[in-house]
């Protein structure tokens, strides 16, 4: 029974040692020379007595990187992924929860790094320094005689309700049982060439990094610049033969919308997975259309449930107005839908989504009261202790059977006296063919919807296709076209940047 993913790498590492593991396209890494420098950092940290605690990698986006998160690992910790692009205030908080007294760095983040990790109490460390230490061996197995599959093997921070980012901590048990299952679902084997979209310090990087290292497939760390063009980025994509993506839904609209498809389409890929946001069907269309050979496939899931949770293979057409189910639970992971209540939601009957299983994060770090409001006791049943994660999203089961999420519970708001779903109002402009990419967020202090969007339709237009399709009490106050959508550094649509600067705008209005 496998109980640590560093068993993944070693068998890949000794099976293909000189095959490219993870790569930037100029430069990579083989299995070989990350397993060689994993052992090395693990070793350093060790006889540095850094054991059983958290161990900052604070690098640029590298394979590097990746082989750091394994080095924190073979020295008997866990990793805690930040990346240079963070803001420095982001950064100075995280290091403030996790105290870490080890931070890995490179020669690009010394300086920050050995500031924010004295600031925190730590030291910084050089990664090339420690991955050149002479492994250990016998000290790095008697580490992994005593490590067991519940132990965190990473803490990622997300958003927190109260501005203090939240550390989820993830165990070995509940990333394994995630690549198996993912791995299964989407078909990944050895000839699997990633091309990897999100940052290295958010979960979604897990659908990449562990299955290269579990089937010896390739990974791609594709330029960020890349996205704000897209021609070049089918082209870079078509230049390294990449055949499979895990992208955040976004960014494959922002391919399909702005037309890149009429210069060229990624040749190679068989493989297309999205999620974490909601793909307008018409956008899926275009990509079919491109691609009429590739599997595609709706993911969704929390970052507390170690990733993705649930699948849906894309099998027929979808009308422009019609959602696309998130479809069934992974394999070995319970799904509830419970009403506000605490029952069962009927069929068609909207409830919010719960999660319980070995998928479950192990809760968050330093945070024991946030922890015990958001993983809670079945509701369903009382007699033995079971957690499930409530995760504030609204989900139905459609007509088919099939699982359709509705929105966010944050996403509801009150408008003119009515309840109101800002997603409805995304989902009506997404219709529209100069539409390319839509945000509703809410004012509440004026009560108002404002509506931002980009693509060739004009704001006129927009606005009266609106009124077409929506009830007077749903039609937005504001409707602005811009030049481009903000992104989170993920490539999710940034919601909080177009609340800040509508908040600017009128700033200056008032001067």
């Amino acid at each position: 029974m496998q109980r640590n993913v560093l068993e993944y790498l070693e068998a890949t590492a000794d099976r293909l040692p000189e095959k490219i593991a993870f790569s930037g396209g100029e430069s990579g890494l083989t299995f070989g020379q990350v397993q060689r420098a994993a052992q090395g950092v693990g070793t350093f940290l060790a006889q540095k007595g850094v054991r059983r605690e958290p161990v900052a990698v604070f690098m640029e986006r590298c394979p590097e990187a990746v082989a750091a998160f394994f080095g924190a690992v073979y020295g008997g910790g866990f990793y805690v992924p930040i990346d240079s692009e963070m803001p420095r205030y982001r950064i100075e908080q995280i290091l403030r929860t996790l105290r870490p007294r080890a931070v890995l760095c490179s020669e690009k983040t010394r300086h920050s790094a050995g500031e924010a990790a004295g600031q925190a109490g730590g030291a910084a460390y050089l990664y090339t320094e420690a991955a050149a230490t002479e492994p250990d061996m016998p000290l790095l197995r008697e580490i992994r005689r005593a490590q067991i599959d519940t132990d965190p093997l990473y803490v990622v921070f997300t958003s927190g309700s109260t501005g203090v980012p939240k550390g989820v901590i993830a165990s070995h048990r509940s990333v394994i049982d995630y690549v198996e299952q993912l791995s299964e679902i989407l078909g990944f084997s050895e000839s699997t060439v990633f091309g990897s979209q999100t940052p290295l310090y958010f979960d979604a990087c897990l659908k990449e990094l562990y299955p290269t290292i579990k089937f010896g497939a390739t990974t791609y760390l594709i330029p960020k610049s890349l996205f704000m063009f897209p021609v070049r980025l089918i082209a870079w994509l078509n230049q390294y033969k990449i055949n499979t993506i895990c992208w955040v839904a976004s960014a494959l609209a922002l391919v399909s919308g702005l037309g890149a498809f009429r210069e060229d389409v990624p040749r190679c890929l068989h493989t297309v997975a999205f999620g974490s946001e909601v793909f307008p069907a018409r956008q899926l269309a275009l990509w079919r259309q491109a691609l009429p050979e590739a599997r595609f496939t709706n993911l969704y899931g929390p970052t507390e449930a170690t990733g993705m949770s649930c699948y849906y293979h894309i099998e027929r057409e979808f009308a422009p107005d019609e959602p696309i189910p998130i479809g069934q639970p992974f394999p070995n992971t319970g799904l509830l839908l419970l009403t506000e209540d605490g029952r069962e939601a009927a069929p068609g009957e909207t409830g919010e989504i719960a999660l319980r299983g070995t998928c479950l994060a192990l809760g968050y770090y330093q945070m024991a009261e946030q922890t015990a409001e958001n993983f809670v006791q079945n509701p369903l049943q009382s007699a033995w202790p079971e957690r499930v994660y409530r995760t504030g999203d609204l989900g139905r089961y459609n007509e088919r059977g099939e699982l359709v999420f509705v929105s966010r519970r944050d996403h509801q708001i009150k408008h003119m006296g009515h309840r109101v779903e800002l997603q409805e109002i995304e989902a009506a402009a997404a219709l529209h063919p100069g539409v390319a990419a839509a945000c509703a967020v809410y004012q509440p202090e004026k009560d108002h919807i404002l509506f931002y969007y980009t693509g060739d339709a004009q704001e006129k237009e927009a606005a009266a296709f609106l009124r077409e399709r929506l009830p007077r009490y749903m039609v937005p106050n504001r409707i602005q076209r811009l030049a481009q959508m903000p992104r989170t550094p993920n490539g999710k649509t940034d919601r909080r940047a177009l609340a800040a600067f509508q908040e600017e705008g009128e700033q200056q209005e008032h001067g």
